[in-house]
């Protein structure tokens, strides 16, 4: 008996040394509130799920283009173009997806269908009624081709940028439950892995210094990493978009494709299906970049943009 208390004793003791390494590693210390919101740059409106954090440049009377972030990096990850297409005339919006940087972590499914709704949403909450043109980054462009299946009228032009689409990636062991997850991220280290490999998205990271810093930012909230555990779950039963892509290609909707040449999250090999799949696509390969073309190559890729977008306007449009 006396052993059996002894080791009761000791289990219980490394028990609590677990749950106290765990609390001292854990970075998700801070709730999202109106305090923490107050730090946020740009606007929120309250959707069906949750409040989302954006942001909007350039005139009121601008064409309206809105950009959807990759899987983790929040609206951030548009700077450069986002400014500069504000700064060539247009409206442009970005945006926080659900469970990521400013917008909120809903007790919910992160699926394709709950990012749909949270565009459309948004659209809707901040008056954009008419035809916009939609830019996917990564797994952003997965969101935006559900999306324009769904909303076919809300969508004038599509622009990929180095995309990711859904193919059914099966989940490692770590990511099937949330207590496992836990475990990983914060006693394994896989919290600082997330942060640190954003890295590897640059050919060139050290031109920029505080990218990992700033993507710790959003780490510091309850519920980031469940919910993105939750969207990779959502990735691995979702059906793939193989017919939805063929559908974009047997259309007249205009189609831009970046990629940079020595992406290894979106091989640049892979390209060449896609545009088999969207033949009348514009396609702009973008040398010296990785997964992020427009941050490391601005000066090829913004006049792309701009060149892409001012040719599918309208004869009013180009007038202004």
């Amino acid at each position: 008996m006396r052993l059996l208390r002894w080791l009761i004793g000791a289990l219980l003791m490394a028990c609590l040394v677990a749950l106290l390494v765990y609390r001292a590693k854990d970075p998700e210390r801070l709730a999202l509130d109106d305090t923490a919101r107050a730090q946020a740059p740009g606007s929120f409106v309250q959707l069906a799920e949750g409040r989302t954090h954006y942001e909007a440049a350039g005139p009121d009377s601008g064409r309206t283009v809105v950009l959807a972030a990759g899987f983790s990096v929040p609206g951030y990850i548009w700077d450069s173009l986002y400014q500069g297409l504000a700064d060539s005339g247009f409206r442009v919006i970005r945006y926080d997806y659900y469970g990521r940087g400013w917008s909120d972590r809903p007790d919910t499914e992160y699926d394709q269908d709950l990012f749909v709704r949270q565009l459309a949403g948004l659209l809707d909450s901040v008056g954009v009624r008419g035809p916009v043109d939609l830019a996917g980054l990564s797994f952003g462009a997965a969101i935006v081709t559900s999306f324009v299946d769904r909303h076919p009228e809300r969508v004038r032009s599509l622009m990929y940028f180095d995309p990711v689409f859904n193919t059914g990636r099966p989940l490692p062991p770590e990511e099937r439950s949330a207590w496992a997850w836990n475990v990983h991220m914060v006693l394994r280290g896989g919290t600082e892995e997330m942060a640190s490999g954003q890295r590897f998205d640059f050919l060139h990271p050290e031109r920029f210094p505080d990218w990992v810093a700033r993507y710790r930012a959003q780490q510091q909230f309850e519920g980031t990493r469940e919910s993105l555990r939750r969207t990779r779950a959502a990735i691995e039963v979702a059906p793939h978009q193989d017919e939805l892509l063929r559908k974009i290609g047997g259309s007249d909707r205009p189609v831009l494709v970046v990629w940079g040449r020595e992406d290894q999250v979106a091989p640049f090999e892979t390209s060449g299906s896609l545009l088999e799949t969207i033949p009348h696509a514009t396609f702009v390969p973008v040398d010296s970049a990785a997964h992020l073309p427009h941050l490391e190559q601005p000066g090829v890729v913004l006049p792309a943009v701009v060149r892409f977008l001012r040719a599918t306007a309208t004869p009013t449009e180009s007038s202004r």
